[in-house]
C-alpha cells in the first residue's frame, strides 16, 4: 500500500515538473549547432498559438516557450538543441535579466507575423526569370518558415495591407534592369524579363517601366508608414530610395525606356522623399554597372576578402529593444560580403538613420535601420552572406552547409522582431 502510494505521489511530481517547465534553446555559440533552424522552431510555436520569449543578449539571444512534448519533438525534428527547465528556473533567469546593471532583457513574442516576398513571377516551367537566388527566401525556406510571393500587381492592388513583413528581393526600382545592359542584353533571360516587365506595365496602364516602379515604391512607402516591416537588400536598397528621388524626372536612357535620360535630372532629385539616403550623385553613364555614389564601389573598397568584415553596435537590451532584437547573435563581428550594392558611403546616409553595422575603416555601413510612419525599413547590403562574390548563374548556397551563419542570422532577427509588438495600422 504504502510503495503503491509513494508511486503515484512521484508519478504526480513529475506531471507537475513537466507541466511547469519550459524549453530553453541556446543561441550562443557553443551550445547550438543550428542556429538558422532556431529561428524556424520559435516561429512554428508562434503559429500554434503559443506565446514565445526572446532573451535579449543571453546566451546569444535565445529563446524560450513552455514545454509540450509537440514542441519538443519539433526541437528533436529540425536538430536544434534545447533544454528542458523547470519554472523555478526560468522564473530566476527572467530575475537575472531583470537586474538593471545587466544589458539583457526578455522580449515577448505574441503572434507569427505575416511574411510576403516582393519577387518576380516564375515562368511556365517553375523556373525563376532572374538568374540568380536571393539569401531571404533561402533561409526562410531552410528555416521552414512560410511566405507568400507578391509582386507589382498585388502591391498596386493593396494586397499588402495583408502582410506584417514585407522583403524586397533584388529589385531594380530604377526601371534600368540592374544596368546589366552591357554585359547581358544579348542573353535569353535579359531580353525575357524585359518583355515580361513592359508587358506587366502595360497590363497595369503604365508607359514604362520605370513609372510603374515609382507607383511600386511609393505603395510601399505606404504600406510602411501605415505600420508594416519592410526589409531589403543588395539593389533593392540603394534604387528604392534612387526611385523615389527622383520621381519628377527621368533617369533612364533610351535602351532601358525607349527615350534619352533627362540632361537635369541630378539637380531634380528630391532627397526629402528618400528613406535612408541623401545627396547621392548618380552614374549617368548607361553602360556602368552602378547605380549611384550610395554603393560601395570596388574602387572605394580596397580591402582583402579574407579580412572582410563588418561590425555590429551593441545597444541596450532595457531602452533600446528594437536594435538590440536586430542584432542578436553569437558573434559581434560578421564576415563582409559583397552584391550589386555591397554597402553604403556614411557620407550619404541621413543623420536620423541608425547604423546596425559598419566597416569602420573604410567609413561604410553595411546595415541600417529607420521608422517612417508607424513602421519601420531595414536596409542591409550585399547579395549572400554566405557566398563572397555570387555572379550571375551561380548555384544557389547550400544552407546545410552554413547552419550557424551569423550573416543570415541578421536576416532572421528581422523575420521574427515584428511579432513583438501589436501594430497599428492608419485607416
Amino acid at each position: 500500500m504504502y510503495r503503491s502510494i509513494l508511486f503515484i505521489l512521484l508519478i504526480m511530481a513529475s506531471v507537475l515538473t513537466l507541466q511547469a517547465s519550459y524549453i530553453l534553446i541556446p543561441m550562443d555559440e557553443e551550445g547550438q549547432t543550428a542556429h538558422l533552424k532556431a529561428y524556424g522552431i520559435t516561429y512554428w510555436v508562434l503559429e500554434q498559438g503559443q506565446e514565445a520569449y526572446w532573451l535579449l543578449n543571453y546566451q546569444g539571444g535565445a529563446f524560450a516557450f513552455e514545454h509540450s512534448r509537440a514542441v519538443e519533438a519539433e526541437c528533436k525534428i529540425r536538430d536544434v538543441k534545447y533544454q528542458v527547465i523547470p519554472n523555478a528556473q526560468f522564473a530566476a533567469i527572467r530575475t537575472e535579466i531583470a537586474d538593471p546593471e545587466i544589458n539583457q532583457d526578455v522580449i515577448k513574442l505574441e503572434k507569427a507575423p505575416k511574411i510576403a516576398v516582393y519577387t518576380p513571377s516564375f515562368n511556365q516551367r517553375g523556373e525563376r526569370i532572374q538568374p540568380w537566388d536571393d539569401a531571404v527566401t533561402m533561409v526562410l525556406t531552410y528555416a521552414e518558415i512560410p511566405y507568400d510571393v507578391v509582386y507589382d500587381r498585388e502591391v498596386l492592388e493593396n494586397k499588402l495591407a495583408q502582410y506584417d513583413w514585407l522583403h524586397l528581393h533584388h529589385e531594380d526600382f530604377t526601371g534600368q534592369y540592374g544596368k546589366f545592359y552591357r554585359s547581358y542584353h544579348t542573353q535569353a533571360w535579359y531580353q525575357e524579363n524585359q518583355r515580361q516587365m513592359e508587358e506587366l506595365a502595360g497590363s497595369l496602364g503604365f508607359k514604362k517601366v520605370s513609372k510603374l516602379k515609382l507607383a511600386v515604391v511609393q505603395k510601399i512607402k505606404e504600406y510602411v508608414e501605415g505600420g508594416g516591416f519592410m526589409f531589403a537588400m543588395c539593389s533593392a536598397t540603394d534604387s528604392y530610395d534612387i526611385a523615389l528621388a527622383s520621381s519628377q524626372t527621368d533617369i533612364c536612357d533610351v535602351m532601358y525606356d525607349g527615350d534619352s535620360m533627362d540632361p537635369d535630372c541630378q539637380s531634380k532629385l528630391d532627397y526629402s522623399k528618400t528613406l535612408a539616403f541623401k545627396d547621392f550623385k548618380l552614374k549617368k553613364n548607361p553602360l556602368e554597372y552602378e547605380y549611384s555614389s550610395i554603393d560601395m564601389t570596388p574602387g572605394k573598397r580596397k580591402i582583402d576578402p579574407k579580412s572582410d568584415y563588418f561590425t555590429l553596435f551593441d545597444f541596450s537590451a532595457k531602452w533600446d529593444p528594437i536594435p538590440t532584437m536586430l542584432t542578436q547573435n553569437h558573434t559581434r563581428t560578421i564576415k563582409g560580403f559583397m552584391g550589386q550594392t555591397t554597402a553604403y558611403d556614411r557620407s550619404h546616409v541621413k543623420s536620423e538613420v541608425l547604423l546596425l553595422g559598419e566597416n569602420k575603416s573604410l567609413k561604410e555601413a553595411r546595415y541600417i535601420h529607420g521608422t517612417q510612419g508607424f513602421g519601420t525599413w531595414t536596409f542591409y547590403g550585399g547579395h549572400d552572406p554566405e557566398d563572397y562574390r555570387h555572379f550571375v548563374n551561380d548555384p544557389e548556397t547550400d544552407l546545410n552547409l552554413h547552419p550557424k551563419s551569423p550573416g543570415y542570422r541578421l536576416i532572421l532577427n528581422n523575420v521574427l522582431f515584428p511579432a513583438a509588438k501589436k501594430k497599428k495600422r492608419k485607416t
